[in-house]
């Protein structure tokens, strides 16, 4: 594999995480992607939400809307989220629960907060890129009541997708990654193990941390590149954050608003089949709203 950005070798990036809205108020940031950094691994997007008091107002509301060319990874710390998607599924997921959603060809879905609800809700989405072998397969849902823990030099490590620690996440994956989940109770440093030929980029979601003698807070993203084979963190006080890493993405992606695709022509299609109410990607259920229409993208002929 060519590494004309040296990739391969160890990095320390921060990546300002970007304020954004989602669906009808949330206050998000978006860590993933970046001008200067599209994927780690297959890893492809990452949004930290919250914590947030959603005692008033709606809560999180995001209408239906599509998903091709990768899966939704979702992942609270506190709070109940509400999903329904175009296969009929309905399912709640709450704090060490995995949500788990592989587009294939075409999927649509919705997230909500239930009523009623916890009064807080905090948690992080994240997008994998599907590979071309399994980009067009069906789609699926999954919802994983429980996920493998373990305790390591005094952090509590979940295990989101992949292997890790010789635990192995029973969520579906089709390429080589990671996601852990990392907890430190209090004043600590230890050492994270991590796998020579993989990239990887650590994102705190509480507390304050450091890694890499990086000094660390929510909403910025460091990138470690590839090279190494662990990584040293310290902590003060409580923290959580989240680490992925996986083997470097070599296919090219191409991203436009909720596709991810190979090229600029099946970006426009797509948009264009969700706004025709294609049966590509079926009908959401039970969602007391409409339908999020489908930006055009600015290379599409009118």
């Amino acid at each position: 594999m060519n590494d004309p950005a040296g990739r391969l070798q160890p990095q320390r990036q921060r990546i300002e995480g970007r304020a954004q809205v989602l669906g009808e108020g949330m206050p998000i940031v978006r860590a993933l992607p970046t001008r200067g950094l599209r994927t780690v691994g297959a890893w492809c997007f990452l949004d930290h939400f919250g914590p947030s008091d959603v005692t008033q107002g709606p809560g999180m509301r995001v209408g239906p809307h599509p998903h091709i060319g990768l899966q939704t990874v979702t992942w609270l710390l506190e709070g109940e989220i509400l999903h329904r998607d175009s296969l009929g599924s309905v399912q709640s997921i709450r704090p060490g629960q995995l949500n788990l959603m592989t587009s294939g060809r075409g999927i649509s879905h919705s997230e909500e907060s239930p009523a009623p609800r916890p009064s807080r809700l905090h948690g992080a989405q994240f997008w994998v890129a599907l590979p071309e072998g399994a980009r067009h397969g069906e789609p699926a849902f999954e919802h994983h009541a429980q996920l493998p823990c373990t305790e390591h030099q005094g952090l509590q490590v979940t295990v989101l997708l992949g292997e890790a620690f010789g635990l192995r996440s029973p969520g579906t994956v089709y390429s080589p990654l990671v996601g852990m989940d990392v907890r430190a109770r209090g004043p600590i440093t230890a050492t994270l193990p991590l796998r020579r030929e993989w990239e990887y980029g650590f994102l705190v979601l509480q507390g304050a941390a450091e890694l890499d003698t990086e000094a660390l807070a929510p909403g910025i993203l460091l990138y470690l590149g590839a090279g190494r084979t662990e990584v040293r963190l310290k902590t003060t006080g409580p923290v959580t954050a989240v680490l992925i890493g996986g083997a470097p993405f070599d296919e090219p992606l191409l991203m436009w608003w909720n596709f991810v695709g190979r090229s600029k022509e099946e970006l426009v299609a797509a948009s264009r089949e969700w706004n025709l109410e294609s049966p590509r990607f079926g009908t959401v259920r039970g969602y007391d709203g409409p339908r999020i229409p489908a930006p055009l993208p600015p290379w599409s002929a009118p």
